[in-house]
């Protein structure tokens, strides 16, 4: 497989980060060069009597693999907001990742995040923050939304110059708005435009 794509690998519970990835992976297909691999995790379970996880997600985006993560060119990473902190399933899967901090094999890789919450004040920017810790570990290269674009400026719901961000509303069922989408490409094309110009330095 060509290492020229960007994995946005992510966990979501109700369909909102879900979503956001779509709108991430059509910005990251904008650059020439590079491409959008989206992934998800399995969910994580305590009760020693359920199933076993099938292999395959019976629907939507194949389970990540560690060699998806190996052979990126750059990561960006999404979770629903869980005590301002990213969900469990998430977690689960970033703590497996030592033989590839143990080799090296995302130094030098840009790596940003993105969330959605409930609330306006849920906790998304110390997600956004707290998951790129173990990236910035990795030796990656954290890419926030710089204030050149507008829609920081003007946003009423999610956004932040962490990464991208989306308010659903206490319901769960607010949609994801323009300024948040525009947002959310953004974040794909800085990336995707930052790995191209890194693997050509």
């Amino acid at each position: 497989m060509s290492d020229n794509y960007i994995l946005v690998l992510y966990y979501s519970r109700n369909g909102s980060t879900q979503k956001m990835a779509e709108h991430i992976a059509a910005g990251i297909n904008r650059v020439t060069g590079q491409r959008a691999l989206v992934r998800t995790v399995p969910p994580v379970t305590d009760n020693i009597d359920a199933p076993a996880q099938a292999d395959i997600p019976d629907s939507g985006p194949l389970y990540v693999s560690e060699q998806d993560l190996r052979d990126c060119s750059g990561l960006i990473l999404g979770s629903p907001t869980r005590f301002g902190n990213m969900a469990a399933p998430l977690k689960y899967f970033i703590d497996s990742t030592s033989s590839l901090w143990l080799s090296g094999a995302l130094i030098d890789k840009p790596a940003a995040a993105f969330t959605s919450t409930s609330s306006m004040h849920g906790g998304n920017e110390s997600t956004l923050i707290t998951m790129l810790l173990p990236l910035i570990h990795h030796g990656m290269v954290a890419v926030g939304i710089p204030y050149s674009e507008s829609a920081l400026h003007h946003t009423q719901g999610g956004g932040t110059p962490y990464g991208a961000s989306h308010v659903t509303g206490t319901d769960g069922k607010m949609g994801i708005s323009e300024d948040e989408i525009t947002l959310c490409k953004a974040l794909g094309e800085r990336v995707a435009n930052i790995a191209s110009a890194l693997k050509n330095r």
